[in-house]
């Protein structure tokens, strides 16, 4: 078959992306989205240790067709809302949930041979422990079908296949990243040569430090209560040290933290700390310059589209680090509703759907012949930046965490603990970087995580390489 064929010729991937699991922690029956949803479109950070799923409010609301739809995307109680809007043209609803919870409710569903989940759908990550209990069916007669109504971006396919040639764990559904966004007010400052679109981060410090020279107050901003680990893994090591995993405490490493502490961080926001959602600190003015999720930073640029400017992240030493966002369509092998759920898929997927929840929720289109022509004018801001940052020649690809199943808190956690002891609490950084790196390392021996990009592929666990 067509789709089959061509999923052969795709075992080659270039682009796999992970995600970092929640707690693994048994959950309860299907419910609606928990009473304190995580405030995150992505994977929220986690906690050392594992922690109880939240309560579950009110039993959810099945779709026409019966449908029971589980979701690690959307969680937060306004995109929710619009989710659950986009969901009813078609007949459909979906409960919010955690990756453990979920997984937990998956894997048990496949292991009584009769479960409580029909749709999955989450990040990639969330699908390779799915993979090691069978859990999911083989989607790839059903791409095979939907592709003569619409065209599935190829590179986005090989990421559902896993590593096998044929058995396509998940269909792509959208994808997302994270870029950089700027108040007009803050382009004057520009440093003098500087291009929004090939920025390096030494400029950006430049201009961090010129505005708050100019303005007598620092308007730079990053998201330290939300997404930062993503900040780190994605951007900041492979920028800087080309990798993420194997350069954890290089030298480079080292160079570029003690660079953070000098030259980048003493004109950053000081509540900084406590931001979450860059577009609240943005729209208010209190920052200038953010970096953010393209569904963080969205509502800035739908708000006041004359007012804001999105350009691809900086470029360090070793490139272009980015983190691409790739999001799946799976059906459990214990799908009460099987024939439902490859329904919904068939909706989800469809250009005229895609297009609403590029408009509507800021996750770009996983198929081609979306209609783009009538975006609101910030997503079409966001999504110029979005296409200069992957088709930039320096590019590097940095995937999420891929094979920590329930423990992917825990790397952000290592991350996050690096430049937290470094840059605010002023640790020796060498020191800091030698032991997170064993932690790192035990995490990764613990999990059997093979590498992912931009390290090299590894024979076994993902190695930390000495400095």
């Amino acid at each position: 078959m067509k789709v089959r064929s061509i999923l052969v010729l795709l075992v080659a991937v270039t682009m796999l992306v992970g995600a970092c699991g929640g707690a693994a922690t048994p959950a309860p029956a299907p419910t609606t989205a928990p009473a304190a949803a995580p405030a995150s479109t992505e994977a929220p950070a986690a906690a050392p240790e594992p922690t109880k799923a939240p309560e579950p409010t009110v039993a959810p609301q099945a779709s026409a067709e019966g449908v029971m739809f589980f979701s690690t995307q959307f969680n937060v109680v306004e995109e929710q809302e619009k989710f659950r809007t986009i969901l009813k043209e078609g007949g459909f609803d979906f409960t919010a949930s955690e990756e453990g919870p979920l997984l937990d409710l998956v894997t048990a569903g496949a292991q009584a041979g009769k479960g409580t989940v029909d749709l999955v759908g989450a990040l990639h990550g969330t699908f390779p422990p799915l993979q090691k209990t069978d859990a999911m069916v083989n989607l790839a007669d059903l791409v095979d079908d939907l592709s003569g109504s619409r065209d599935f971006a190829p590179a986005f396919l090989s990421t559902g296949l896993l590593g096998t040639e044929d058995y396509l764990y998940y269909v792509p559904w959208m994808q997302a990243t994270y870029i950089m966004a700027a108040h007009k007010d803050a382009l004057e400052y520009l440093p003098s040569g500087a291009n929004l679109d090939s920025l390096t981060w030494q400029q950006l410090s430049e201009w961090c430090k010129a505005i708050n020279d100019g303005e007598g107050k620092p308007l730079c901003g990053l998201p330290h209560a939300g997404l930062y680990h993503r900040f780190l893994q994605g951007y900041m090591w492979p920028s800087f040290t080309g990798g993420m995993v194997s350069k954890f405490q290089s030298k480079e490493a080292v160079a570029m933290l003690e660079w953070v502490k000098a030259e980048l961080w003493p004109h950053v926001h000081p509540e900084s700390i406590n931001y979450n959602l860059m577009h609240e600190p943005l729209l208010k003015g209190d920052v200038w310059v953010a970096f953010d999720h393209t569904a963080r930073l969205l509502p800035a640029f739908n708000e006041k589209p004359d007012d804001f400017v999105a350009f691809p992240a900086p470029s360090g030493p070793a490139g272009l680090g980015f983190m691409p966002v790739i999001v799946g369509l799976g059906i459990s092998k214990a799908a009460p509703d099987a024939e439902a759920a490859k329904q919904a898929i068939d909706f989800l997927t469809k250009p005229e759907t895609q297009a609403r929840v590029l408009k509507e929720m800021g996750f770009f289109p996983a198929i081609s012949g979306v209609d783009t022509t009538n975006l609101p004018r910030g997503v079409a801001i966001q999504m110029e930046a979005v296409n200069a940052q992957a088709n930039a020649a320096n590019a590097i690809p940095a995937l999420l965490p891929v094979g920590l199943g329930s423990r992917g808190g825990e790397i952000n956690q290592i991350f996050r603990n690096a430049f937290d002891r470094t840059i605010l609490n002023g640790e020796d950084i060498g020191k800091v970087l030698e032991e997170e790196a064993a932690n790192l390392q035990r995490l990764m021996d613990e999990t059997g995580a093979p590498a992912w990009p931009p390290d090299p592929a590894s024979d076994g666990p993902s190695k930390v390489l000495p400095r």
